[in-house]
Parts: C-alpha cells; structure tokens; sequence
C-alpha cells in the first residue's frame, strides 16, 4: 500500500504530501498492524538475527562465534575496533588484531551488542527517500552515543550492568528505525509531525518491534519507559542511565519533540559527577561510538 495526496489545485503545494488527517490515519495504520504482531523486517535484518539467536545459544561454542563473526566483515571489523579501545580494556602497546582474540577479550555479551549495531543498521537498506535516510543516519549517530554514554556512565556512576546500558542504548530506538523503514509507503508522513510517533505510534509500535527483536523484558521495560521518565538523584538504575545518556548524547534523535539544550552551567551531571569524572564519561563514550561505526548506512 502508498498512500498519496489528492492532486494539488493550481498554485498549491505539490501533491505527495500527505494531510495531517492521513498522517494521523497513516500512524493509526502502521500502529494498528503492530499491535496484531503484523512486524516485517528487511532481509538482511533477519539474517543478522539468525546471527544473534545462534550467539544467545548457550551451547554455541567460542570457534562457531568466530566462525559466524567471520562470515559478516562489518562486525568482524567493529569487533576488533571495540577491544582496541580503552573501554573494554585494550591499550596501544598491546592491540588485537584478529578476530580470535577481540571475540575472547570482549566477551559474548558485548559482542551481542555489537550484532544488535548490525542489525539496526541493516533497517537502513529499505529507505530510498534521501530525507528520510538523512534521519536514519542521524538517529543511527544518535544511537551509538547514547550507547557508548550508557555504557560509560554505567561504569562510573550508575549501579546498571554497563553490557546490559550499552545494548539497551543501541535499540532504544529500535522503533523509530522502523518507523523510517515505513515512512517510504507514506510520503510526507514525517514532515513536521513527528511528535506524532512519540504520542501515537511510539508505546505500541516499539513494543512490538522489542518483541520481535527478542529484546531481554529488563530493558524493554526501561526503553518504553523513557518518554516522560523521571531521572532518580542520585542517578541509579537502568532507566536512569538511558535518560542521562540520551540527554546529553551529542547528536539528538531526528523524532519526536526535542527538548532545548541545558544552559551553560546548568548540566543535571553536574549534581552528581565532578569535572574530571564527566571528562572521563565523554571522553571514553566518545572513542567507543567511534568503534561502534559511523552514521553511513549500509
């Protein structure tokens, strides 16, 4: 199905943008098919998740994990770049250079989170409209830094497993990606209405991608509890680390209404880390995102 505008009179807009009647009915689709489990991926995010199913396999032998990291040259690069980094305990004068080693250095839960990166990337691959694409390598942007601050502020202020804050921040917005995947079927959907997905499509339609996706139920729950969470002081569990991360994460999300930057010397971090350890957070988040891979899509 594509939904298209009636035919624009003389002298009006173009036709191909959709009323903000059809967009509201648009999103009632798209949130109505996810709510009968109606979920669909793209190719290639099913063969990333048959990637990710056979690592949760508790039988899956350390040489059947390289052989299947092997087989996908993108995560066998970004495997090798995280163990390099400062993070996950690599120095430079003794760097991994082989796949054997980063899988062993990193460990499957961390290399779990690296198939999670490839997965939310390969949504990418069904998007044609260049504008819409721009957002989903925005939000890809947006994804790993939230991850890599996660997992940092994880490590040095929150009591959260900092493997479990960094997976969580890579899907956090598992349905936005989705949604962009759609928008192609719905021209205009997303011009000038996306608190839209926040207010129509955002409790339904993530939920059931987590589902699908086989999203652990712990981090599931502090994802769809993001929107209008309240930050505990001091910060402390799963829920906390993600707002804390997604606030202060560089890039922000290209979805849903953003809120204005803190003012100079108004930063909520400042009520509870001290100079140095807020330049060791965003100094170590900042060489992770970097491992994690940039924002082109493939």
């Amino acid at each position: 199905m594509r939904w298209l505008a009636p035919a624009a009179p003389s002298g009006q807009p173009e036709a191909g943008i959709i009323s903000r009647v059809n967009k509201l009915e648009a999103f009632g689709y798209i949130a109505a098919q996810a709510a009968r489990g109606e979920i669909t991926f793209p190719t290639s995010v099913n063969a990333v998740l048959r990637l990710q199913r056979a690592l949760d396999d508790p039988d899956c032998h350390v040489e059947e994990a390289i052989r299947l990291v092997l087989a996908e040259p993108q995560l066998a690069a970004r495997t090798v770049a995280m163990a390099n980094t400062a993070g996950f305990g690599g120095n430079s004068s003794m760097p991994v250079s082989n796949v054997r080693a980063a899988v062993t250095r990193i460990g499957y839960r961390r290399l779990r989170s690296l198939v999670a990166c490839l997965a939310v990337r390969q949504f990418g691959n069904r998007i044609v409209d260049p504008g819409l694409r721009a957002k989903a390598e925005q939000l890809w942007e947006h994804s790993t830094q939230v991850a890599a601050l996660a997992y940092s502020l994880a490590r040095h202020v929150t009591s959260a497993n900092p493997d479990t804050a960094m997976f969580a921040g890579i899907v956090h917005e598992v349905g936005g990606f989705y949604l962009l995947s759609r928008a192609d079927e719905f021209p205009g959907l997303l011009e000038d209405d996306t608190e839209n997905w926040g207010e129509l499509c955002e409790d339904v339609v993530s939920a059931e991608v987590m589902k699908k996706l086989a999203i652990p139920p712990l981090v599931a729950a502090a994802i769809g509890e993001m929107r209008g969470g309240l930050l505990n002081m001091p910060p402390d569990n799963l829920l906390d680390t993600l707002l804390l991360a997604n606030e202060y994460a560089p890039v922000q999300s290209p979805l849903g209404k953003q809120a204005p930057p803190p003012p100079d010397g108004e930063c909520v971090l400042d009520l509870v880390l001290d100079e140095d350890t807020l330049r060791l957070v965003r100094d170590e988040a900042c060489e992770i995102a970097h491992a994690m891979g940039d924002a082109v899509l493939v």
